[in-house]
C-alpha cells in the first residue's frame, strides 16, 4: 500500500468518524468524499478533497483538480468528466451528483474566490502556469 493511499484512508476514516471534519492541513477547510469509479480499471475509489459551496444554489458545490501543482491532472479528474456523476459524502450526508465542468470566466471566478480563500491554490496555479489550466468541476446534487 502506497503512502498516498495510506494518507487517503487515514483521511478518510477521519472524516467519517467526526461527521465531516478532519484535521491537519485540511483544519477547519470543507472536505468532500468524492466516491468515483476507475474509467480503466472499473474500480470504485474514494477522493477527500477540499470543496468550495456554491453561494447562491446549496445544490452545487466546487472541487479542484489541483494535484497539489503538479505538471498533470488527477486521475480523478478523468474519471469524473468520464462519467460526469459520481457520489459524494459532505458531512454525514451522501448523496449522487452529476459532474460539470466550468470554462473560461466562470471557471476563473470560482477558482480566484477559493485562491483567495485558501493561498494554496493561488500556489497551485503558479506552479502550473505555462503546463495546464487547473480544472474547476461543479457537483451538483442529483
Amino acid at each position: 500500500m502506497s503512502d498516498f493511499h495510506d494518507w487517503n484512508q487515514r483521511i478518510i476514516a477521519e472524516f467519517r468518524a467526526n461527521s465531516g471534519k478532519v484535521g491537519g492541513q485540511f483544519e477547519g477547510a470543507p472536505v468532500v468524499l468524492m466516491h468515483g469509479v476507475g474509467r480503466k480499471s472499473g474500480k470504485e475509489t474514494i477522493h477527500p478533497v477540499m470543496y468550495l459551496a456554491d453561494e447562491s444554489d446549496p445544490a452545487t458545490i466546487y472541487v479542484f483538480a489541483s494535484k497539489a501543482g503538479m505538471p498533470t491532472h488527477p486521475d480523478w479528474y478523468w474519471n469524473l468528466t468520464t462519467a460526469g456523476r459520481l457520489t459524494v459524502e459532505v458531512g454525514t450526508e451522501t448523496y449522487e451528483a452529476t459532474v460539470t465542468e466550468l470554462q473560461d470566466d466562470d471557471r476563473d471566478r470560482v477558482y480566484a474566490t477559493q485562491a483567495e480563500r485558501y493561498p494554496g491554490f493561488a500556489e497551485y496555479e503558479v506552479k502550473t502556469a505555462g503546463l495546464r489550466t487547473i480544472p474547476v468541476l461543479a457537483l451538483t446534487r442529483a
